[in-house]
């Protein structure tokens, strides 16, 4: 049995994840995502990660659990997963020409020790100008309505952008693997390490 678990459906942040070359195991967390009244981004993509991995913690004794969640904030506005095409093209056609932060929260609990890291990355995209059939090709062939902000860096959402600013660009997809990395040296798990403990 792996001693690490992921706690998401996310086939890209399982993506990010094996590129750590360590065993785990992997749990669909069911939380409802909707941010609270006056919630700031930071501390919604902190609630939302350290509840995915909870809600798997459960389940698991003696394991480091992985939460992970991310939204865009455009004008001081939280925006989730699109949904749907429209909401998508809407999303994409706002944001060109502009800056789009993404934050990225990052929980670790540590079952053995019952006891937990929460944490966030950021990082900055500049859109190019975008013109609506560019919009709607891109979503027609992407489909990115499950993803924040309504692209995938890790497929044709490159062709959006101008630059990119930010510490660790795998924090875009969904999954800082830098500071991942971190805490788990913190839990000790190195993946550089021997693994015969865990």
């Amino acid at each position: 049995m792996p001693r690490l678990v992921l706690a998401s459906g996310s086939p890209w942040r399982r993506q990010l994840l094996d590129r750590l070359g360590l065993p785990y195991a992997w749990v669909s967390p069911d939380v409802d995502e909707t941010p609270r009244a006056g919630e700031t981004p930071e501390a919604l993509v902190h609630r939302l990660a350290l509840a995915k991995a909870s809600h798997v913690a459960e389940r698991y004794s003696d394991h480091l659990i992985i939460g992970s969640d991310q939204v865009a904030v455009f004008g001081g506005e939280i925006l989730g997963k699109p949904g749907d095409e429209a909401t998508a093209r809407a999303q994409l056609a706002r944001f060109s020409g502009q800056r789009v932060t993404f934050l990225t929260g990052l929980a670790l609990i540590d079952t053995r020790r019952a006891s937990h890291r929460v944490c966030h990355e950021r990082y900055d995209v500049v859109f190019r100008r975008l013109g609506d059939d560019e919009i709607a090709r891109y979503v027609e062939r992407e489909r990115p309505l499950d993803s924040a902000g309504s692209f995938r860096m890790e497929g044709l959402g490159v062709a959006l952008f101008e630059k990119l600013e930010g510490d660790d660009p795998n924090t875009l997809i969904g999954l800082p693997l830098i500071r991942l990395c971190a805490l788990l040296r913190e839990a000790g798990l190195d993946p550089l390490g021997d693994q015969g403990s865990w």
